[in-house]
């Protein structure tokens, strides 16, 4: 009885989680139907009229093409701060005159916002991908490179001193050392990247895109089309929090499982 009851906790666990999940949604979409129901439908229209400009925009196919472009920005753009970031992090880790070269340029370019880049970037590619792409990279190279060289950083000396010690080169160093230690921040500057790609790529696509979420929103709040607006923002919230949750699963499941008890 009691390795049933062991068995069944996960399960009941999850249950009771899904249906507390469930129930703030209800009640968020409740509050939203009592507010909008107190306010003019241009300002905050109900959840049926959004749901029925999702069937709109569905059965016309607009929507799928809108979805489509930013996510093939936004995996465009967060797939190579990805391939950029880690590497880069790491090199800065471990190299000190590099670190002492490069680390100061990337904390001056940090803080400056995403959007304040639009401008250059319509310049320098036009209009169209190539500037969200670019928007979208750089908003999502910051916080992966930050957690990717914090990973680096904290590294146990005592790891690179055994390895030095069995002969391993500096590649060796950097693969076999530095990057397992570091994998679970770089990991999670991943899933904030993330994050950060969508908000970039929302934020591209209002001012420097003829099409995508973004677009979607900024012409439907040209013509009062409030509920198509809060679609966009509705699917973007979605489409986001579903990517997210299949990035936190692969890193479960498959990247560090030693990581997470069982």
């Amino acid at each position: 009885m009691r390795r049933a009851r062991r068995m069944l906790a996960p399960l009941i666990g999850g249950l009771g989680s899904a249906g507390l999940s469930v129930a703030g949604i209800a009640a968020f979409v409740a509050v939203w139907a009592l507010a909008s129901a107190a306010l003019n439908p241009v300002l905050l229209p109900p959840p049926a009229a959004v749901v029925k400009a999702y069937g709109e925009l569905i059965a016309d196919g607009s929507l799928a093409k809108d979805v489509g472009a930013s996510l093939m920005r936004v995996f465009g753009g967060f797939a190579l701060a990805a391939l950029v970031a880690p590497p880069l992090a790491l090199l800065l880790g471990y190299f000190w005159t590099l670190r002492c070269i490069v680390l100061p340029l990337i904390t001056l370019l940090r803080p400056i916002p995403p959007i304040a880049w639009i401008p250059l970037a319509i310049l320098w590619f036009g209009l169209g991908d190539p500037p969200s792409y670019f928007i979208t990279a750089l908003a999502a190279f910051f916080p992966i490179f930050l957690s990717a060289f914090a990973g680096a950083q904290g590294l146990r000396p005592e790891h690179v001193n055994a390895a030095r010690s069995l002969g391993a080169r500096t590649d060796a160093l950097l693969l076999f050392i530095m990057l397992p230690s570091a994998l679970p921040l770089i990991l999670t500057g991943l899933r904030i990247g993330l994050g950060q790609a969508w908000m970039a790529v929302v934020t591209a696509e209002l001012i420097a895109a003829q099409s995508g979420l973004g677009f979607m929103i900024q012409a439907s709040r040209l013509n009062l089309e409030t509920s198509r607006v809060l679609v966009g923002m509705t699917l973007i919230g979605i489409l986001g929090a579903g990517m997210t949750a299949l990035l936190s699963l692969v890193e479960r499941r498959l990247i560090v499982p030693w990581n997470y008890t069982k």
